[in-house]
């Protein structure tokens, strides 16, 4: 049984139980396996090497997520190539691919945890009421430790784009 953290964040103002480990920054980060919009097997040990931003959304098809994570495409080109940007939902692999190719979205990685929560448990953010994610931004260096961390208080809010980014850009 994944541990329960309750009061941390909310949705739509209700209190919502979070399953898994509270994260922090200095944290060797998780392994995780999850799906890609192919439904191959994505495992986090792919991403090494790599500075990570793991975008976390509920859903692509709510406005807030697909506003987040068209952001973070958009800031990718920027980025450069030592900069991986995977967002994560529990959405099906196939509307995951359905709404990339109807957002133009291509250069951020969109992966699927709707099989195992394998990302949600190991990062904390598994929503126990909804069994959805709860928004948040984990970004991870090049040797797996976690420089920054984001738990949205509440799940239909906006993340701090710009503290987020900011940490990103002072490991490049």
């Amino acid at each position: 049984m994944p541990l329960e953290r309750k009061n941390v964040v909310t949705s739509k103002g209700n209190p919502v139980t979070l399953l898994g480990p509270e994260i922090k920054v200095g944290d060797k980060a998780p392994d995780f396996e999850v799906l890609d919009n192919q439904s191959t097997v994505f495992s986090s040990k792919q991403a090494a090497g790599k500075i990570r931003i793991y975008n976390v959304v509920t859903s692509l098809d709510t406005s807030i997520c697909d506003l987040q994570t068209k952001r973070f495409n958009e800031e990718a080109a920027v980025l450069g190539d030592d900069v991986e940007i995977l967002t994560i939902s529990v959405d099906l692999p196939t509307a995951q691919k359905r709404w990339c190719g109807a957002a133009g979205v291509d250069k951020v990685k969109v992966l699927s945890d709707h099989r195992e929560l394998s990302f949600g448990l190991a990062f904390g953010v598994a929503i126990k009421e909804l069994r959805l994610l709860s928004r948040s931004i984990f970004i991870v260096d090049k040797s797996d430790t976690v420089r920054y961390v984001e738990y949205v208080k509440e799940v239909a809010s906006h993340p701090d784009y710009d503290k987020a980014l900011s940490a990103v850009k002072a490991l490049l």
